[in-house]
C-alpha cells in the first residue's frame, strides 16, 4: 500500500511549524525558507527511513535542526557577505518600533542561550512538539530536554528582567 500521499499531505500540514522553527534558529527569512526547502526535499527522498509508528513532527524537526547544524559548520569555513540592500532598512512608526525592539531585546537573549537550552526551548515553544516528541528530536533523555527548558527559561526571565525597553513615546 502507496503511503506516499498521506506522508505528502502530513509533510504539508506541519510546514508552517517547520518555518517558524527555521526561522527562530537562523533569524533570517531566506536561510528559514531554505532549510524548509531541504528539510522538505529530504523528508520526501528519506521516507522509508521515517517509521511510521512514530510521529511524523519530530523527526521532521530534527531532520531541520541537523540541516541548520550542518549550515552552521559550512558557514563557520567560509566567511558570511551581506548583499548592499540588505544593509538598509526602512523607518517604522513609533508603535510598530517599540514592538520590533521588545522582539529583538527577545531575540537577542535567545541567542546568548547555550546552543541545547534555546534548541530545546525553540523545538517546544515554537515547533509545536511535546516534550517528549522534542526529548526524541534531540537525541537526549526527557529530564535531560526538561532541565535545558527550565535553565533556558530562567535565564531569559533574569536577562528580560535586567533590560530596560526605551520609552520611545517621551515624556508628556
Amino acid at each position: 500500500m502507496d503511503m506516499m500521499p498521506e506522508f505528502r499531505a502530513q509533510l504539508q500540514e506541519y510546514l508552517p511549524d517547520l518555518w517558524r522553527y527555521a526561522y527562530a534558529l537562523s533569524r533570517d527569512k531566506n536561510t528559514a525558507d531554505d532549510l524548509v526547502q531541504d528539510c522538505a526535499e529530504r523528508a520526501l527522498r528519506k521516507r522509508d527511513l521515517w517509521q511510521q509508528t512514530g510521529a511524523l513532527k519530530p523527526w521532521l524537526m530534527k531532520m531541520l535542526l541537523n540541516l541548520y547544524r550542518n549550515q552552521l559548520r559550512q558557514q563557520s569555513r567560509r566567511p558570511q557577505l551581506v548583499a548592499m540592500d540588505d544593509m538598509h532598512h526602512d523607518p517604522a512608526a513609533a508603535d510598530a518600533l517599540e514592538q520590533k525592539l521588545a522582539l529583538s531585546q527577545t531575540a537577542r537573549a535567545l541567542q546568548t542561550l547555550p546552543d541545547d537550552q534555546r534548541q530545546a526551548l525553540l523545538l517546544v515553544v515554537l515547533g509545536g512538539v511535546s516534550y517528549k516528541q522534542a526529548a526524541e528530536a534531540l537525541d537526549v533523555p526527557l529530564g535531560t530536554l526538561m532541565s535545558r527548558i527550565g535553565r533556558a527559561r530562567a535565564k531569559l526571565r533574569d536577562l528580560m528582567a535586567d533590560t530596560p525597553t526605551a520609552d520611545l513615546k517621551g515624556a508628556s
